[in-house]
Formats: structure tokens, sequence, C-alpha cells
């Protein structure tokens, strides 16, 4: 198992995007690993490695019957902030004395893996375009499963009941309406759609790949942002929503990241709500005082620059 870094003597500088090198899927996988085995003396882990796997291809464009993914906002890196934000979320609800077994936490693990596959479309559909709301129907998510368990034999009494699962990271689900089989099967529902949420805005790059997100909008025909700088303007919104979406309808589970950091890394403090408040005090500022020239304020990673040559 990995040892935690050493922070005792710089607390209050580490960032969550210093802890592990988010562009690199097998650091990801590597730190999802070590936390499952914080949990549990024994686990399998073959599932989920396939599962990693198989995934990495399917966005890269080398699994079979699939192109490759064509949107950058919702890309491999999100789909690994999810899967990794999911775990953290399983160690901090089960410090807090929550139980799952070790199937239920590989199912979980999985539906994140698996939350944003349908927005890779099959071969033969690339030939005509797709509307971006049908891409992001959770239910083509659900279809991808299905067949992938299917194709791979995975046990139908552990993966029964991913559909329910993954139908919490629709935005417009209502949580409370939602049969649940079991509390724990309600309790990994409401993980993923915090997963989903939190992986997405406390990116580094997260501001960055809002430009990504407005040109996803655009080339999919959706409505309500007039610009770049609409969306920019109305992600304080959506940050609100969001907010109110953890603590209400998702149970606010979030509040257990601070148990995952406090046991893994030695920090009292949760790093995601760190994270978001430092991108929204940051998009308030350009908003405030770089309207004209936002582009220039927008630098991480590269992003606006590959937008430009795209």
């Amino acid at each position: 198992m990995k040892s935690p870094i050493d922070v005792t003597k710089r607390e209050d500088t580490v960032q969550l995007s210093r802890l592990i090198d988010m562009e690199d899927p097998r650091a990801v996988l590597d730190e999802v690993e070590t936390i499952v085995s914080m949990l549990f003396s024994r686990f399998d882990f073959t599932t989920l490695d396939l599962v990693f796997t198989d995934i990495v291809r399917l966005f890269n464009g080398e699994y079979s019957g699939y192109g490759p993914c064509r949107t950058q906002y919702h890309d491999l890196k999100h789909t690994t902030d999810t899967f990794l934000a999911m775990a953290r979320l399983i160690h901090g609800v089960m410090l807090s004395g929550e139980q799952l077994t070790s199937e239920q936490v590989t199912l979980g693990l999985v539906c994140a893996l698996m939350h944003d596959t349908g927005y890779i479309q099959k071969t033969d559909e690339q030939q005509g375009e797709m509307t971006l709301k049908s891409l992001t129907d959770v239910r083509r998510s659900i279809a991808f499963m299905d067949q992938y368990k299917s194709d791979h034999g995975l046990s139908p009494e552990v993966f029964r009941h991913s559909s329910v699962i993954l139908t919490c990271t629709d935005l417009s689900a209502k949580i409370a309406e939602i049969h649940f089989p079991s509390p724990e099967i309600a309790l990994l529902g409401k993980l993923i759609g915090t997963a989903d949420l939190l992986g997405q805005m406390a990116d580094r790059t997260y501001l960055e790949k809002l430009l990504f997100l407005f040109d996803e909008f655009r080339n999919g025909g959706v409505m309500g942002y007039k610009s770049e700088l609409d969306l920019l303007r109305k992600t304080r919104d959506f940050y609100r929503m969001s907010r109110q979406r953890l603590a209400k309808d998702l149970g606010g589970v979030n509040e257990h990241m601070r148990s995952h950091f406090k046991q893994r890394w030695k920090l009292d403090r949760d790093l995601y709500v760190e994270a978001l408040e430092r991108h929204m005090a940051y998009l308030i500022h350009i908003l405030k005082n770089h309207e004209k020239d936002y582009r220039r304020y927008l630098r991480r990673g590269g992003l606006v620059a590959k937008l430009d040559k795209g």
C-alpha cells in the first residue's frame, strides 16, 4: 500500500490537485485500490481492473464497435475524477459507520467508471449526427453497462441494481422518488450522484473546461447559452443549485469526505469543498474585472489554446 505523503509541515498549502497525478489514469486506479485496501484486508480487484482497462480503451477509441470520445468536457479524465471521488466517499462513509460489503463497493466503483459511457458513440452511430441530448441520456450508459455485464459474465447478483444507481447521475432525477431496493443501494446512488458533481467541479481545470462544455452544447444544439461568457455567468447559479442538490437530494453524503482526508492524508479538511470555493471565487473575480478578456485568465493546462486550435 502506498503511504500518504507527509503533509504535516505544509498542511495549509496542500490542494486536491497535488495529491495524485490526475492526468495519469493508472495513478488514479492505484490510489483507488489503496483506499479500498484500507477498508478491506482482502479484496478481489479482478473485476475492477478489467472494467477500468476497458473504460480507458473505450474513451480512447480502442474498444470494438465504438469510436473515440468526441466530447472534451465529458472525457476520460472526468470519468477518472468521478471514480476517485466515489472511492473517497465510500471510504469516508464507511469510516463514519456505514456498512458496505466488498461486492457493494465493487458495484459502486464500476458504476462510477460506467456512468458516462453513453457519450461514446457506436461505430455505426458516428455515420450521422446525434444530439447531445440523446448522448447524455443516462439510459445509454445503462444500456452499455447491461451489455458489458452480459458480454463479460459479471455477476448478475452483484450488478443487478446498477441501473438504479446510474440513474442518480441524471441531474433531472428526483432522488426522493426513486425506488431503491435497499438502504445500501440508496447510499451508493447518492454517493455516485455526489461523486459526479464533485469530480467535475473540483477539477483543477474546471473553469477552463467550461469552454469545452459550451462547445459541446453549441454543437449538440443545446439551447440556453448565448456564448461562453453567458455560460460562465450562469455557472454561479449551477454552483448554488449543486450545493443544494448535494445537501438535500443527495443526503449530504459529501460531508464524509473530511473523514477520508483525515484518515488517508492526515488532513482534517474537505479538499473538494475548498476546490469548489476557490473556483467560484476566481470565476466571480473574472466576471467582475475581466469580462472582455476572460480567456486570458483561464490558462491552466493549455486547454484554451487547444480549443482555439480545434
